[in-house]
């Protein structure tokens, strides 16, 4: 197999140290960029290219890897499907020719992946188990909250410099949809949900975004309050489920999640491992989630299991983003049919 990985970012570079982890070193670049292209080759020994169609033409690759901005995604993706090549896409927050891309997708056999990186944390996953276990019995109201701070992200650039910055692709608005693709996948989509979101400080670069989404989710039988924020000067991601039988709780700075047992009186404690993270980044977030989520990408291509995530699911996951903004802008709950 070869990968071309458009887009030699921050998540570039890490897509290639998945396929080196994994024994894939058939891998090159795709950047316009100069100096991305001269990191890419420095840190990891791979063949670059400052032109798309060459890199297309002279290394013919079997998969795109796309980690360009999310407003960009598109373009690749259609290239991708004209071509019969297989594609992994990363997380998106706009849907840009969407319906015409799962038409096209639908129509051909190339495997199309769209990124759902947190499905692959192993506490989520330990998470989904107990849940769909029942041994927290009817799900009474989930509370979820995931705060990071902007600038935190690329210490090396100011914020103004890349995606984040632009409102349609804001960090705030990005990581709702990051965090809605798991919540949805154990708990399934609402009825309706209402929800708001603003502009709450001031970040040097961020001016024109909005850092800070409230949501509420009406499942109709339980309901689920999920706070997204840039503004956290300390990285959370907390999670709590009150069931009938038991409560759930998650903290991800403790590497357990714990379950509280009424009838013992007591918590469950029930550790995990995160495996190690990439110098410069948070320790919670390792880098095994992610060689796990190319892993499954390489296995759809060959025939193994499908990969966990759809496109019609991921834009699925999109609309209840826009529909909590619908909510806000019209000061009203909004209907929503997954």
């Amino acid at each position: 197999m070869k990968f071309l990985i458009v887009g030699l970012g921050s998540m570039g570079k890490r897509r290639i140290r998945c396929l080196k982890a994994l024994g894939h070193g058939n891998v090159a670049g795709y950047d316009p960029r100069p100096d991305r292209r001269e990191e890419a080759v420095a840190k990891y020994g791979v063949a670059v290219y400052g032109d798309f169609d060459q890199a297309l033409c002279s290394f013919a690759p079997t998969a795109l890897i796309i980690s360009v901005p999310p407003d960009l995604h598109h373009h690749y993706m259609e290239i991708a499907l004209e071509r019969g090549i297989h594609f992994f896409v990363e997380a998106s927050v706009v849907d840009t020719r969407m319906d015409l891309i799962k038409q096209k997708a639908a129509q051909s056999a190339t495997v199309a992946a769209p990124s759902a990186t947190l499905l692959y944390h192993p506490a989520i996953r330990l998470i989904g188990d107990l849940v769909r276990s029942g041994k927290l019995g009817r799900i009474s109201n989930v509370m979820h909250h995931s705060g990071q701070y902007l600038p935190d992200w690329h210490t090396y650039e100011p914020v103004s410099a890349y995606y984040v910055s632009n409102p349609a692709t804001g960090g705030g608005r990005e990581i709702v949809p990051f965090e809605l693709a798991w919540l949805t996948s154990i708990f399934g989509f609402p009825k309706r949900v209402c929800g708001n979101f603003r502009k709450t400080i001031q970040i040097e670069g961020a001016e024109g975004i909005d850092d800070t989404y409230n949501m509420l989710l009406d499942y109709g039988e339980f309901l689920a309050t999920v706070t997204v924020d840039v503004v956290s000067r300390h990285a959370t991601r907390r999670l709590l489920v009150n069931g009938e039988l038991a409560q759930l709780v998650w903290d991800w700075d403790e590497a357990c999640v714990r379950v509280f047992d009424p009838k013992k009186g007591d918590w469950e404690t029930l550790p995990y491992s995160m495996g190690e993270a990439a110098p410069g980044y948070n320790a919670n977030i390792g880098e095994n989630m992610y060689i796990d989520e190319i892993q499954n990408f390489i296995d759809a291509m060959n025939g193994v299991r499908p990969f966990a995530n759809t496109l019609e699911t991921d834009h699925t996951v999109l609309k209840l983003l826009y529909a909590v903004e619908k909510s806000d802008q019209t000061s009203s709950f909004v209907g929503f049919l997954s």
